[in-house]
């Protein structure tokens, strides 16, 4: 009886197998092209963000009198790409997973409704035949409400794909509709407009180079990143990822795994709610259609692969940066809205073509 070999991912970030005493000259020369082809891979996506940003910082101002590159507009980027790099931190996770997501955006409508309907508002509970008023609840316990109904989606999304072994593609595309659907019933097919307090000034003018927003999501990229490179649940990710029966037979909880980086998604998601609540200061149930298809872009973007076992959160962040700058950019220059969501898709397929031209490469 053979004893089953450790993934790779078992112990470390799947790097590839390291070479043998005996590989041959041939071997070590095919191995340092990889190592180049890593480091291009890595610093592709940043190059690329560097083109996108000078190409419209040229074009802009030949075609309209608006000057793209300086501040305000660097700014405007900063705020829009936090709501998609924080969804999409989470969502790196799911990809590495070797799983998918779609209901990133109806959970951050989610969120927002509730937050909405919940901050300094009085909750009235009809218990027996009697009304009992609540105290109008604080902005902060409204957010944790609303950050914690997304939490609640991404657990019900793990427990589906656990329990009932339904692919994650399947559960979620199911679940975009329902929560959305959950968001139109709790507002009422209406926005909800909330009254003024302290969660409106997130996504406000910061006092230090960027809103408070903007520090949020680097704080939780690097949190993420942390969680993802150092640590036990992390490394299982990636083996998860890589060989999902692999990692089964050398004892890694597949389930546990999958039940936390599910729900820790759909708390990112709630926290994407919560700077998109901030930015329209309203709840809208209609808010963040296909920016799913924005997280999945910028995690592919920035190098992570579709197939499993693949990814950083750096990428993943230059990647929505590219994304958000295209969009900014698109808007500058007067392109229609169909317009760019033409740009959106053709930019996800090519990302998704360059993934496999990476995987085919690499097995050469």
């Amino acid at each position: 009886m053979t004893t089953p070999s450790t993934p790779p991912d078992a112990t470390t970030e799947p790097t590839g197998n390291g070479p043998s005493p005996t590989m041959s000259e041939t071997a070590i020369t095919k191995k340092g092209s990889l190592s180049f082809g890593r480091v291009l891979s890595a610093i592709g996506p940043l190059i690329g963000l560097v083109f996108v940003y000078l190409l419209f910082s040229i074009i802009t101002p030949l075609l309209t009198h608006f000057q793209f590159a300086k501040y305000q507009t660097f700014e405007l980027i900063l705020l829009q790409t936090a709501v998609v790099a924080m969804a999409a931190l989470g969502m790196t996770m799911i990809i590495i997973s070797a799983g998918i997501d779609l209901t990133v955006g109806s959970n951050i409508a989610l969120c927002a409704v509730v937050i909405a309907l919940l901050v300094g508002r009085k909750i009235s509970l009809h218990i027996g035949g009697s009304v009992v008023i609540l105290p109008a609840m604080s902005p902060l316990m409204a957010a944790v409400c609303g950050i914690g109904a997304s939490g609640l989606v991404g657990l019900l999304i793990s427990i589906l794909i656990t329990k009932l072994r339904i692919s994650p593609f399947i559960v979620t595309l199911g679940l975009m509709g329902a929560v959305r659907g959950v968001a139109q019933g709790l507002a009422n097919d209406t926005t909800v407009y909330a009254p003024p307090s302290w969660l409106d000034n997130i996504m406000a003018n910061g006092t230090f180079l960027a809103p408070a927003g903007v520090w949020l999501t680097i704080l939780m990229a690097i949190f993420v990143a942390l969680l993802l490179n150092y640590t036990r649940v992390g490394r299982h990710i990636f083996a998860v990822g890589s060989n999902e029966q692999t990692a089964r037979l050398c004892g890694v909880n597949v389930d546990g795994t999958k039940i936390f980086l599910y729900s820790l998604a759909g708390l990112l998601a709630g926290l994407a709610g919560l700077l998109q609540f901030s930015y329209t200061h309203c709840g809208d149930s209609t808010t963040a259609t296909g920016l799913e298809l924005s997280a999945i872009a910028s995690v592919v973007i920035g190098g992570a692969s579709l197939s499993g076992g693949q990814g950083s959160i750096f990428g993943t962040l230059v990647g929505a940066m590219i994304m958000t700058t295209i969009q900014v950019g698109g808007t500058s220059v007067g392109l229609s809205n169909w317009v760019q969501e033409i740009v959106t898709g053709a930019i996800i397929i090519f990302a998704v073509a360059l993934d496999q031209w990476r995987h085919r490469k690499s097995a050469v």
